[in-house]
């Protein structure tokens, strides 16, 4: 299997020296020349070669790199992938649904007023370090999470927890906070007081943000614990290579008996889709996330690979920067709405694998409102409204792209090509900025954009995950990257929040979206069935609507 490693690293080198020299500009999202100036060290914290120890080894080939390792401190789908093998929650989602189920915790109960959520964990359980998981290791966690001021909560670049923020109403000391209190009752029962009840407390505890950090590693890594992640999780830490790979091994005083099946996990970069799949077919990668739809078919008829779907939990779509001119202007929001051809870019560019979006929220979900009236390409009418906005003449502006390819946009750079061409169609001449993938993500948290691409996953099954977190403005500056801000908009998603009832939820978000479609801080441009593949030699490989599966349960037969 070093064999096989080495053939990997040389076909990568290849593929990089070619592209370096075809063009210093790569669209497709690969490394610039920044990213190869000697800044993609091996961590080295945490020791290993990147060889394999064993038999069974398997190289995820994914498009872009991970931003952070320590869970909490991001929303990127790349980081949460690599996590979920390392880190555990109280609870966890069945394999193939948002269905709740245990996890670090075997039990829990919940009073009849949904104040009080007790949860019984496990015993006997390690942290990769050798430390002990148990109830004072959880509330260390959450509390770094909930207060900016905790010892653990690394605040010298800006508070990163916000997703916490998003699913938990808020920080410690905020109106909005609704854990009150966690009481350690003994090592291995704990107990959280909420403040006021939260229709999805159980998702959110399920969700790969909220996997428990051993304390011990905290105090020895400081800030550089999301480099160095070490959880109770079935793999555990070897090193990280920026842009290039991250190395995971079996850990082998896992919790559950005879897993994993694993020897090493190494999730790979390669950028460019099509050379990923060529990379599968050759046998150098085991799994491939990121599939060109149009190479479904090819994928389904090759005996010696396996093609996959994702259910549908997404949307992509292009965003504006609601503080920033020109797009403070509703009516040139409602314009390019109407000049962009959504239905021409999913039959273009996904292959049957998706439908045009109206809304920010997937359809099956609780709440979503099929009554919204979706803005059809219409370029007359964009052209009407572009003239309202007081733009007669059209104007110039920015559009930032994905320098990668996602689950619900496996193509961002021809997106953003005929997202262009429809807006020339209206006079409005679009300049397509490309940014590395950590940066892009940075940026637009800071609002440096005019008008941008990118989506959202779900990942706990519920519509607040979508609304709230895109689109309220508590979230302003992290995961809300229109700086989107409506009063109303905020009052109907903190209601839907605690209410208990789950009819009353739906039609609070079922409001919401009405206000949103009027505003238009977003364009939703598709909801996408993700389609990956892997090579038959891989078996119990399920793939998660959330994008992040255990791959605990998986081997390789060859």
């Amino acid at each position: 299997m070093k064999f096989k490693y080495s053939l990997l690293f040389s076909l990568l080198l290849a593929l990089f020296l070619v592209l370096a020299a075809c063009s210093g500009d790569n669209e497709t999202g690969g490394k610039s020349n920044d990213a190869d100036s000697g800044e993609n060290t091996d961590s080295g914290d945490n020791g290993g070669s990147g060889e394999a120890n064993g038999d069974q080894v398997l190289i995820f080939a994914r498009g872009g790199d991970s931003e952070s390792l320590d869970p909490g401190s991001t929303t990127d789908g790349e980081s949460s992938r690599v996590t979920k093998q390392i880190l555990e929650g109280l609870l966890e989602f069945d394999k193939e649904s948002f269905e709740v189920t245990p996890g670090l915790a075997h039990d829990w109960e919940v009073s009849e007023d949904g104040l009080t959520y007790t949860f019984y964990l496990e015993e006997g359980v390690k942290f990769h370090d050798g430390t002990d998981f148990n109830a004072e290791a959880v509330k260390t966690n959450f509390e770094r999470w909930a207060d900016p001021e905790h010892e653990y909560a690394f605040t010298d670049d800006g508070y990163v927890y916000s997703m916490y923020g998003t699913m938990f109403g808020g920080f410690k000391g905020d109106e909005g906070h609704v854990i009150k209190e966690i009481n350690v009752v003994n090592d291995h029962e704990i107990q959280f007081v909420l403040n006021k009840p939260l229709g999805f407390f159980l998702q959110n505890l399920a969700m790969s943000y909220f996997a428990i950090t051993s304390p011990a590693a905290l105090a020895e890594y400081g800030a550089k614990i999301n480099e160095n992640p070490v959880g109770t999780g079935p793999f555990k830490f070897v090193s990280w290579s920026k842009d290039d790979s991250i190395v995971l091994e079996k850990f082998e005083d896992y919790r559950v008996e005879g897993l994993p099946k694993l020897d090493q996990v190494i999730f790979s970069v390669i950028p460019d889709n099509a050379s990923r799949l060529i990379a599968l077919k050759s046998g150098e990668i085991d799994i491939m996330d990121g599939l060109n739809p149009d190479d479904a078919a090819g994928v389904e008829s090759d005996s010696n690979l396996v093609l996959y779907e994702r259910a549908e939990n997404n949307f992509g779509y292009v965003g504006f920067n609601t503080q920033k001119e020109p797009f403070t202007n509703k009516e040139l929001r409602q314009a390019i709405s109407y000049a962009i051809d959504r239905q021409a870019i999913a039959d273009a560019l996904y292959a049957g694998y998706a439908v045009s979006a109206k809304n920010p929220l997937p359809p099956s979900y609780m709440g979503y409102n099929d009554d919204v009236e979706p803005y059809a390409y219409d370029p007359e009418k964009a052209k009407e409204l572009l003239a309202e906005a007081g733009y007669p003449d059209g104007l110039e502006i920015e559009l930032w792209t994905m320098p990668v390819a996602r689950p619900y946009m496996p193509d961002p750079e021809t997106v953003a090509v005929i997202i262009q061409s429809n807006l020339a169609d209206i006079g409005i001449t679009a300049n397509i900025v490309r940014e590395e993938w950590a940066p892009y993500l940075e940026k637009t948290m800071n609002g440096e954009h005019q008008m941008y691409m990118l989506g959202w996953s779900g990942t706990n099954g519920d519509p607040d995950y979508f609304l709230s977190s895109l689109l309220h403005g508590g979230n302003i500056g992290t995961s809300n990257r229109s700086f989107y801000e409506n009063t109303e908009v905020d009052k109907l998603l903190d209601q839907a929040k605690v209410a208990i009832d789950q009819e009353e939820r739906a039609s609070l978000y079922s409001e919401a979206q009405a206000l949103i479609s009027e505003d238009v801080p977003m364009v939703p441009l598709v909801h996408s069935r993700p389609v990956l593949a892997t090579t038959a030699a891989v078996k119990n490989y399920v793939p998660h609507p959330s994008t992040s599966e255990s791959l605990a349960e998986v081997e390789i037969q060859e």
